[in-house]
């Protein structure tokens, strides 16, 4: 199969672990016959440095004609630092979003055997975590009307959604949980909130249409507290934009470090998968960040948009050995002998 992959390094440790992920899906593509074209891109910071803006349209041009989308991270300190700043990094992320119609970010949390006394949590509270975060990702808060009154003194954020948006991602949701453990929590704040009595409502209406699924409806902060005590006990959780930015950071955590979680964005257009963690500019260069959620969001890339399970699983085994036998990045490494970012990456190209 010939597979076209448009490739987004973005900013700081992006290009870094983007470069471990390509040498592990050449590995890939070799072993099981596949061709992989990579076309690079621009994006974040970046992008700005090189053209001034965050997501130009010729990146945008690559990913409309690329079967996938494999990305690294955006975010540079020079930005987050000054408020004033007219163009940012993470404007590309939202613009990228929106033209690709990335509606449904599709956020994994689980456990790794070998790490599991890694998680600040107690072993038998997360032993068995296997949950989805679906996260509506173009509508909300994040992309509603916004602005200063007051001579600048009062600002405004507006949270909107429509009953076509929520009805999207609900049905992702509930075709998830049916091929999985059944259950699908729906998220929102509906004691407070306008737009969380539509995503209830809207959802109460979707079950007869899944009767094998059971349905249970929970307000955010309630999750928050639940999501660290009994992770085990959810399946695939549905949940509006903002919401899901916290909620999927804190879930995290439960794995042990942010440098092993994928995860994808189903689009429109195309698909994206990326690492969950962020640029993290202090590593930038050094070879130290782990590529792990880089190389594991490539599986879920052969699996989720080109349909090779078999390749997506031989990711998978080769993370899990290179995690038994201790062929790891610092953060990962604690007593023992770390290895460099490119080294790991290595490694793990070989063994495939």
């Amino acid at each position: 199969m010939k597979l076209n992959i448009a490739l987004l390094a973005g900013d700081g440790i992006g290009p870094e672990v983007i470069d471990q992920a390509v040498k592990v899906s050449n590995a890939i593509a070799k072993k099981f016959n596949h061709e992989i074209e990579w076309t690079s891109a621009l994006t974040g910071a970046a992008a700005i440095d090189a053209v001034g803006e965050p997501y130009p349209d010729s990146t945008h041009a690559v990913c409309m004609a690329a079967d996938a989308v494999l990305f690294g991270a955006i975010g540079h300190p020079r930005f987050d630092n000054d408020p004033t700043a007219k163009v940012r990094p993470e404007q590309g992320l939202l613009k990228m979003r929106k033209a690709l119609g990335l509606y449904a970010n599709v956020r994994p949390t689980f456990t790794f055997p070998s790490l599991i006394d890694n998680s600040p949590l107690k072993r038998e509270r997360i032993e068995g975590t296997d949950l989805i975060i679906l996260r509506e990702l173009t509508g909300g808060i994040y992309f509603g009307e916004r602005g200063r009154k007051d001579d600048g003194d009062t600002a405004f954020d507006t949270c909107t959604y429509t009953k076509e948006e929520v009805v999207r991602l609900a049905k992702l949701g509930f075709e998830m949980a049916m091929q999985r453990g059944k259950k699908l929590c729906c998220v929102d704040k509906a004691n407070v909130l306008e737009t969380s009595r539509l995503w209830r409502q809207t959802v109460q209406a979707m079950e007869k249409d899944y009767p094998e699924v059971t349905v249970s409806y929970e307000f955010v902060d309630a999750v928050a507290m639940r999501l660290v005590q009994w992770p085990s006990s959810y399946d695939v959780l549905i949940t509006e934009n903002l919401f899901g930015d916290i909620l999927t950071d804190e879930a995290s955590v439960i794995s042990g470090s942010m440098g092993l979680m994928p995860s994808s964005s189903i689009g429109v257009h195309t698909s994206l998968f990326e690492p969950i963690h962020g640029s993290y500019p202090q590593a930038a260069g050094k070879d130290i960040a782990n590529p792990l959620a880089t190389v594991l969001s490539a599986a879920m890339m052969f699996e989720d948009a080109f349909g090779l399970k078999e390749e997506a699983a031989a990711i998978r085994d080769v993370v899990n050995k290179s995690l038994a036998e201790g062929v790891v990045t610092e953060d990962l490494a604690g007593k023992n002998k770390a290895y460099k970012t490119s080294e790991v990456g290595d490694w793990l190209a070989a063994n495939v």
